[in-house]
């Protein structure tokens, strides 16, 4: 399984490069976009934060003083804006009480210890709590998104019934652990469910790893030859 992993990644790396996510100027601004992306396009993402920076609320420890009802105003084009405005004071509560707001003393944690820490945050999940171990703390977790679960269980090579951890330890069982390496294989997955792999009507003829997947293979096998 190694082996099938790295060659997926090294065929995604070698049709779309290398994807440089997550989109942030810094890690406070990748924090808040892991936690506003929640079951929201990132176009509406990318809209609350300009907001938030307009009003130069783009800073943790802006969050923490400011209004929760002026941050659920600011981010109102991402869905459910209301809960997620209490999440973003639930995690800057959270670091503020235990790290006195330091990222580099909460980063400095046990990666399991500080896991199960930011799990314990109301409204943090799984996906979101490995998001900001990975592309803000630089710590090798692997994410597992709905793409993730889509791609590779069309692939044959996994089933959407898993769980996250189940998917989780897939992953970091079968690839050596290396942040940017993780970092950049969960981009891709990004990239190639949004543009080829959706969730209607995916682009199976032009995707790069059809010939490895099972649902690209049977599109190749009914197409007629030229």
């Amino acid at each position: 399984m190694t082996h099938l992993l790295n060659e997926i990644y090294r065929q995604l790396f070698q049709a779309f490069g290398h994807r440089h996510w997550w989109p942030g100027e810094s890690r406070e601004e990748v924090i808040i976009g892991a936690i506003l992306t929640q079951n929201v396009a990132w176009r509406n993402v990318s809209s609350a934060i300009e907001n938030l920076r307009k009003h130069r609320l783009l800073t943790l420890a802006d969050i923490h003083r400011a209004n929760l009802e002026l941050i659920a105003s600011l981010i109102m084009s991402t869905r459910f804006f209301h809960q997620k405005a209490r999440k973003l004071k639930n995690f800057t509560g959270f670091l503020f009480t235990n790290y006195s707001g330091s990222l580099d003393e909460m980063f400095a944690r046990p990666t399991c210890e500080l896991r199960k820490e930011l799990l314990s945050i109301n409204g943090l999940g799984e996906e979101t709590a490995d998001s900001i171990l990975l592309y803000a703390g630089g710590k090798a977790v692997f994410v597992v998104d709905a793409y993730t679960k889509r791609i590779f269980s069309r692939m044959g090579i996994t089933s959407e019934e898993m769980t996250y951890q189940e998917y989780q330890a897939f992953f970091m069982s079968a690839l050596k652990p290396d942040a940017g390496l993780y970092n950049d294989y969960h981009a891709q997955i990004v990239y190639l469910g949004h543009h080829y792999c959706k969730a209607k009507n995916p682009a199976c003829d032009k995707c790069p790893i059809r010939r490895l997947c099972r649902l690209g293979g049977a599109t190749l096998e009914s197409t007629p030859a030229g």
